[in-house]
């Protein structure tokens, strides 16, 4: 027995010892105390643990720092104001003249649409799937959030706890990693983005941002690649199957594999079956829908190859310049271009082409080589349904149907007739205008003086500029209408002497053919020295079967963004040439049709009109005529694009050197036009 202070004893117990730093027992209040353990030899091993005071204060310490951190934390993370770029990056989608696709232009598949779009049970399978509690949560899930930290924490697989709104922010405003920082990031922004926007805003950003696979952002993007639908034509078992999506596109598209198959087939019942047990959809609706919904083969990518890149191209430029878009929104996408292309049309177009082509081989022949071919098809009210750009987009980038590098020839002489027969003629400088008349009669022979008021006219060279036939065939006295429908250039070259070539000139370019395109003002001007596009050109000769009144070409028709309608200004009609006018070149057009240089355009239909192009180097064929309803202008050229230098037709498919150049021309526009119909 040991004694003890104050008198008392206390019996030593085996394998305990106290011990303080005065060598004496410590008092009670002491906040450590010993833990017996085996004895060592004469000595035992002293360990000590904390009080439950002590474990309470280091609690309460950690607990005050959590919550400090968190609020700071919760105070500095502000929502961003700029979303990500790929958030917001969509396809800007081309469409025919009937609303069919015609292409899908950019990185990102997805096309925005606001919620009303969205029918209200597809809504509804999104929500049971993944947060039916949406439309009352503060925009997070505690036990979401405590299960997706805890799996992080403990080093196990992550997991995805997220509401709507969270997926949302991480959709627009985060990046797809997950850990513990961007989790915490992702929870604030959610609730701050709960209170500053509206359930049904957020839903709809959700529905428009994720991914449904398919290369599809966006459900509308998902409906027309798994049902070739709009959204609003979903019903809710379609609806429940991309909703199925959303958990992992990868793992639940059927077209992927049996296993996929068989998962999706499973979530999606699990939507219904979960539809019902939370009110969204009754008992007898789910025993409506017992066989899944196939979705279709995945659907090929409309590309840019034949025709559709230049009429892309073509459009996108006519958006450019007639809409406030800019180019950087523009390339942001988003937008639906309604365009003025008729795909049968177009088609018939590239066929002609093929067709009046196969003796054409440049294997064989020097003169068939680097042929161009350039087409276009331009309603009256200046809707340009059809063109031929070149072989292929993807192989020639440029336009062959608006290059205007390529003369006119004597296609541009309805243009001279019309000015003569609209403001008249002077002879003499100084004297009064004469009128003219389809009767009045020129000198149509070969080799003519080309005269001015105050004499022969005098070329650069020295000479004097005289008139020059095809064929350098002599005519006599000829009409101006007879003139126009034989295409006998020297009448037509001296008229526009006549004229005065500036008021033929403000003529065609009040017909539609650009300023730029103009050649210059020699006696070459009034056989076609100037060189507009195909399209222009279709243009300004729909002007004569629309009495005089003209519209420009237009190639698009109306666009949107995300459906949302916006400002494209159209060109409008202006009466260009008096009816009158315009009715009396309508009249010697069909006179060429009929008996004159274009009989060839006969085997297209009744109540053509037309007129060949040539030109006096031989550089250039044309063919361009009308029907009541459809104006078309064709021209063949050869020529170097690298440098555009023009190459002589002469032997072109092996034809003698006496035929016409405006004889392939010609066959390309009479085979489009019987395919077209007229219309």
């Amino acid at each position: 027995m040991r004694a003890q202070r104050g008198g008392g004893a206390e019996e030593e117990k085996p394998g305990r010892r106290w011990w303080s730093p005065s060598g004496r027992r410590p008092s009670r209040w002491r906040p450590f105390r010993w833990v017996d353990y085996p004895r060592r030899g004469r000595r035992g091993v002293r360990r000590w643990l904390p009080s439950w005071r002590q474990l309470l204060l280091v609690a309460s310490t950690g607990i005050v720092a959590l919550v400090g951190w968190l609020a700071w934390f919760f105070t500095i993370t502000q929502v961003p104001e700029d979303l990500n770029a790929f958030a917001t990056q969509q396809n800007n989608v081309y469409y025919w003249a009937d609303g069919t696709e015609m292409a899908r232009i950019g990185e990102t598949n997805r096309q925005e649409v606001p919620l009303d779009r969205v029918p209200e049970p597809v809504r509804a399978a999104v929500l049971a799937a993944e947060n039916e509690t949406f439309y009352s949560d503060p925009g997070i899930s505690a036990k979401g959030i405590g299960r997706a930290f805890w799996s992080m924490l403990s080093g196990g697989e992550t997991q995805g706890g997220s509401t709507i709104t969270q997926q949302y922010v991480k959709n627009i405003y985060l990046n797809q990693h997950q850990d513990f920082s961007r989790k915490l990031s992702e929870a604030v922004i959610a609730v701050k983005l709960d209170d500053r926007m509206s359930k049904d805003d957020i839903l709809a950003g959700y529905l428009n941002s994720s991914w449904f696979g398919r290369g599809s952002y966006g459900i509308q993007r998902a409906a027309a690649a798994y049902y070739g639908k709009d959204v609003s034509q979903l019903d809710v078992s379609e609806g429940a199957f991309l909703a199925a999506l959303l958990k992992g596109a990868g793992q639940y598209d059927p077209a992927l594999g049996a296993d996929n198959r068989q998962r999706a087939e499973e979530r999606w019942a699990w939507i219904l079956d979960r539809m019902v047990s939370i009110g969204k959809l009754s008992r007898a609706e789910r025993a409506r829908y017992t066989v899944f919904p196939e979705p279709r083969p995945k659907p090929k990518s409309a590309g840019l190859s034949g025709q559709v890149g230049y009429l892309v191209d073509m459009a996108k430029s006519y958006v450019e310049s007639h809409t406030d878009i800019t180019p950087a929104q523009f390339d942001l996408g988003g937008h639906q271009i309604y365009t003025t292309f008729e795909k049968p049309k177009v088609t018939a177009l590239a066929a002609a082409v093929q067709d009046a082509g196969k003796g054409i081989d440049p294997d064989a022949r020097d003169s068939d080589k680097l042929l161009k071919v350039g087409a276009a098809s331009v309603a009256p009210d200046g809707r340009i349904v059809a063109l031929y750009g070149g072989p292929d987009y993807l192989k020639q980038g440029f336009n062959d149907a608006n290059t205007s590098t390529v003369p006119v020839g004597s296609a541009f002489t309805p243009f001279v007739y019309a000015a003569g027969l609209d403001q008249g003629v002077q002879r003499a400088r100084g004297a009064n205008r004469t009128p003219v008349t389809p009767g009045t009669t020129y000198n149509g022979d070969n080799g003519v003086n080309v005269m001015t008021p105050e004499g022969p006219y005098w070329g650069r060279d020295g000479k004097i500029a005289k008139t020059a036939n095809d064929g350098k065939r002599d005519w006599g006295q000829i009409t101006l209408r007879g003139a126009v429908e034989q295409s006998v250039n020297g009448p037509i070259t001296q008229l526009g002497m006549d004229i005065g070539l500036d008021r033929v000139q403000k003529t065609a370019a009040d017909l539609g053919l650009l300023p730029s395109s103009m050649g210059e003002l020699v006696p070459g001007f009034g056989v076609g020295n100037s060189t507009p596009s195909a399209i222009r050109t279709a243009g300004a000769y729909a002007a004569f079967a629309a009495g005089g009144s003209r519209t420009d070409p237009y190639s698009v028709l109306r666009i949107t963004r995300n459906s949302e309608p916006l400002t494209l200004r159209l060109p409008t009609a202006v009466q260009a040439l008096p009816a009158a006018v315009a009715a009396e070149v309508d009249t010697a057009l069909k006179g060429a049709v009929r008996g004159g240089s274009a009989t060839w355009a006969a085997e297209a239909g009744p109540d053509l009109a037309a007129k060949p192009g040539t030109t006096a180097d031989r550089t250039a064929g044309w063919a361009v005529g009308y029907s009541g309803q459809l104006a078309t202008a064709v021209t063949v050229f050869r020529a170097d694009l690298r440098d555009m230098k023009l190459l002589s037709l002469e032997g072109l498919g092996g034809a003698s050197p006496d035929t016409p150049d405006s004889a392939l021309p010609s066959r390309i526009w009479t085979s489009y036009m019987k395919a077209a119909g007229g219309r």
